[in-house]
């Protein structure tokens, strides 16, 4: 079976500073990967070469199998950046709006994922606001239901919960096992909790541009011969987190 991301060998450097070092990543359909690791180990470069946002100097990403980047399987792809890329002066249903206006939705089926965006993230009553009022965690919430609007098979997600309330949270990561078990969604996570990596299917460990370690949270815990994921980091040669 063709994985829905192949990353073969990718490489990247800023002014000389080595950012990816010959990184491989198979990703199958239907499943959560998680990509963990501290602030600067890689893993934005890496998320962002895999939309298509940056060019690895050498390697090469494959999505859905066409070769990034590629315009068309952009539609099919929906990605949450680290920093919130909203228009302030709108409100939240306009910028959900213009993003849904972005790829090839009638306008009943917009306005079906607007408000189920909307509804998942818990802003249905703000969405009249303008966004330059919103909080931290709204603006958080906001980016996330603009990443699921056009209903994509690959869901890029760049720590997608940082600022969000424990219960917010509990209830997106809820709705991120129902995409992939009913519906078949391919997720990618950044992070650099532990309690959300154990909740992936398939974890790659980065450090230093580095893939450490990978596989699933129970294989890896068993092969390390460790209780928590922490101690498998820790192990494979990263720090503490």
């Amino acid at each position: 079976m063709n994985p829905i991301v192949n990353v073969a060998s990718v490489t990247k450097s800023y002014n000389k500073n080595i950012v990816l070092n010959d990184v491989n990543l198979i990703i199958e359909k239907g499943q959560i990967y998680g990509l963990i690791g501290p602030s600067g180990a890689g893993k934005t470069t890496l998320v962002k070469i895999i939309v298509g946002m940056e060019n690895a100097d050498k390697g090469s990403i494959n999505v859905l199998g066409k070769k990034m980047p590629d315009l068309e399987v952009l539609q099919d792809i929906g990605y949450m950046s680290q920093s919130d890329a909203l228009y302030s002066e709108l409100t939240g249903e306009e910028n959900l709006k213009f993003f849904a206006s972005l790829f090839k939705l009638n306008k009943i089926y917009q306005k079906e994922r607007i408000e189920y965006a909307a509804r998942l993230v818990n802003l249905t009553d703000e969405l009249k606001k303008k966004v330059s009022a919103y909080s931290g965690g709204m603006k958080r919430r906001l980016s996330l239901g603009i990443a699921l609007i056009q209903n994509p098979s690959v869901l890029i997600l760049d720590e997608p919960t940082v600022g969000i309330d424990p219960e917010l949270r509990f209830s997106i990561w809820n709705e991120l096992r129902r995409l992939k078990e009913k519906e078949g969604k391919t997720i990618i996570v950044t992070t650099h909790v532990m309690d959300e990596a154990i909740k992936c299917d398939v974890l790659a460990m980065v450090r230093n541009g580095l893939v450490l370690t990978s596989g699933t949270p129970k294989d890896l815990m068993e092969s390390y011969s460790v209780s928590n994921l922490e101690d498998v980091f820790l192990k494979a040669g990263g720090k503490q987190l």
